[in-house]
């Protein structure tokens, strides 16, 4: 066995001592879920909780992100990020620790909040590889940078924390890592080196047309006819403008345009959702729904322009080959055969701008946190995509053991591969 390992069983030797506060952690941050830009109460008590355990805090990065440094010497220096937020969704989970809090969204609407995409679980995994660090830092050199950030579900939280002077706070970064518990049996680790997560970009179009009674439709330029022959159109972006070995979505997830059934509206709104690989293929999907749209437009006599608004960009998530090597092989020695590989998603994650903005290699992995007797008995029964419930599902809820200790093994071993003393 390495020195690395060695090391490393030694710092994770103190996970049964914590595992008691991280389960009642999780619990009430599952009970008590803030939405995106309202995580105050959640960044509070991260930042309490890392004081005590003698990190250097700094709190409203961002807006409610916490960035906790703790310097253990000469070495490298290695952050670690768990995004906070939680989501406008209904839970329908069941369990006694349920969420029943409802809370106001940026428009002003009263919705229902749940921690529907295990973000909850994140915070919490980090917390614990944090004390863990912390504890045994008789058995490693360097600086870890814990980072957990706000507003991951809207995009725009990795940014506002690198907008609000992130390089400047934390020292000089060389390796960035991050994770996600995904609908796969609970205990197991995956990772993927390269493109992982695609791109993600929402669209609102507006169109115009030009009202009229429904019973004189040749005094109109109908947007309702008019949005559906654009629907119909984008459907052959990917199917004839993206290549086959490439890959793309394009989704219209909304149509909204008039009130009555008997009075042909002015104009219709279309939300799309775009997913794509490549910041390539990204300019050419939404350069083709320009041009549709517009073209459309023109074919209908639209008496003015289409307008587009674009929102809630995630960037791609593209995996450094080396250091998700490097991961991966400290996994696969810790983990063992727990340790898979799993193909591109497409999901987003915003993970990706911090590194970028620090200029540093990162990887992102995700762990299972579906039982894995009732993961197999849905393979079994060829049910996986009925039985089990997905991020952002109002029964989503990871099981708290072993994902939990997964979480915080995981991440302590990731970091351990850069500050675990080097061999002699």
């Amino acid at each position: 066995m390495s020195t690395s390992m060695t090391t490393t069983e030694a710092v994770l030797a103190g996970l049964p001592e914590i595992r008691t506060w991280q389960e009642d952690c999780y619990r009430d941050l599952h009970a008590h879920p803030e939405l995106s830009h309202q995580e105050f109460t959640t960044a509070r008590a991260v930042a309490e909780r890392l004081r005590s355990l003698d990190y250097q805090v700094h709190e409203g990065i961002g807006g409610t992100g916490v960035v906790a440094v703790l310097d253990n010497g000469s070495g490298p220096t290695v952050l670690l990020r768990a995004d906070m937020d939680a989501l406008p969704v209904r839970e329908a989970t069941g369990l006694e620790y349920a969420s029943v809090v409802r809370a106001n969204d940026a428009e002003g609407n009263e919705v229902p909040v749940m921690h529907a995409c295990g973000h909850d679980l994140h915070v919490t995994a980090l917390l614990g590889a944090a004390q863990l660090l912390a504890d045994g830092r008789g058995h490693w050199h360097g600086t870890v940078v814990a980072l957990f950030q706000p507003a991951e579900e809207t995009a725009d939280g990795a940014r506002s924390m690198v907008d609000d002077g992130l390089a400047a706070i934390v020292p000089r970064v060389d390796v960035a890592l991050a994770q996600h518990v995904f609908p796969l049996p609970a205990g197991t680790v995956s990772t993927h080196a390269g493109p992982f997560l695609a791109s993600a970009d929402s669209m609102r179009i507006t169109v115009h047309g030009r009202g009229a009674h429904g019973s004189m439709p040749q005094s109109s330029v109908d947007p309702v006819v008019l949005a559906a022959m654009i629907v119909v159109r984008l459907q052959t972006i990917v199917s004839r403008e993206v290549a086959p070995v490439d890959a793309a979505v394009v989704t219209v997830g909304s149509i909204a345009s008039g009130s009555k059934s008997n009075v042909i509206p002015d104009s219709a709104l279309l939300q799309l959702n775009i997913r794509t690989y490549s910041d390539q293929t990204r300019t050419a999907v939404l350069a083709a729904i320009q041009r549709i749209v517009t073209a459309e437009c023109m074919a209908s006599g639209s008496p003015k322009d289409p307008e587009f608004e674009l929102f809630d960009r995630f960037p791609p998530t593209i995996n450094d080959v080396a250091t998700t090597t490097r991961v991966r092989e400290a996994f696969t020695s810790f983990f063992g055969d727990r340790c898979w590989e799993v193909p591109q998603g497409t999901g987003s994650e915003d993970f990706g701008e911090i590194p970028s903005a620090l200029g540093v290699p990162y990887t992102y992995w995700g762990i299972g946190g579906i039982d894995a007797t009732i993961y197999q008995q849905a393979v079994d029964s060829g049910r996986v995509q009925q039985d089990i419930p997905v991020n952002h599902s109002p029964h989503f809820a990871p099981v708290i053991q072993p994902t939990l200790d997964t979480g915080t093994q995981t991440l302590v071993v990731a970091a351990m591969a850069w500050l675990a003393p080097t061999p002699t």
